[in-house]
């Protein structure tokens, strides 16, 4: 029957999960999917050994590749910084590391402002040390505004 005054109803199963009641309604065991307190420790310590040994190989793994990718880089530059001399030069700050039996060639090219190449210049890196710091003049048809390393590979020989 309900109650007009308080807008509850009273029922004859009280269990039944009433909203006045201030009692949670408790679905009945086994119901959902549930499994007994004992077997959610195991499984819990299951998923977290699980993740953990997932968690290890995926580290392994990134590791791996980074070591691969560093190792297989005989030669390595980097354009420090360029300035505009003239129309037709710019003088680039260059500086090569490399394995000291190796040599190489590093590839600079200088562009003006529509984005046209309009200069570029292959540097040879001998042998003999690991860490060469120059400054190359890139010689250029138009005036550039700016320079770029394209990239630096292993040769053979000197």
């Amino acid at each position: 029957m309900a109650d007009l005054r308080t807008g509850s109803s009273s029922s004859a199963n009280p269990s039944a999960g009433s909203a006045g009641s201030g009692r949670a309604a408790v679905p009945p065991e086994g119901r959902y999917g549930r499994v007994a307190r004992g077997d959610e420790a195991r499984t819990d310590r299951r998923l977290k050994i699980t993740g953990a040994v997932l968690g290890a190989l995926m580290v392994a793994l990134i590791a791996w590749i980074g070591a691969g990718y560093i190792s297989s880089q005989g030669v390595s530059g980097e354009l420090i910084k360029f300035k505009v001399v003239s129309d037709e030069a710019v003088e680039a700050h260059l500086e090569v590391r490399k394995d000291k039996d190796a040599s190489g060639v590093c590839t600079l090219r200088t562009q003006e402002e529509s984005g046209a190449e309009v200069g570029r210049k292959a540097v040879r890196v001998k042998s003999g040390e690991e860490r060469i710091d120059s400054v190359v003049t890139v010689r250029t048809t138009a005036r550039a505004t700016s320079a770029e390393l394209v990239g630096c590979e292993v040769t053979s020989g000197d």
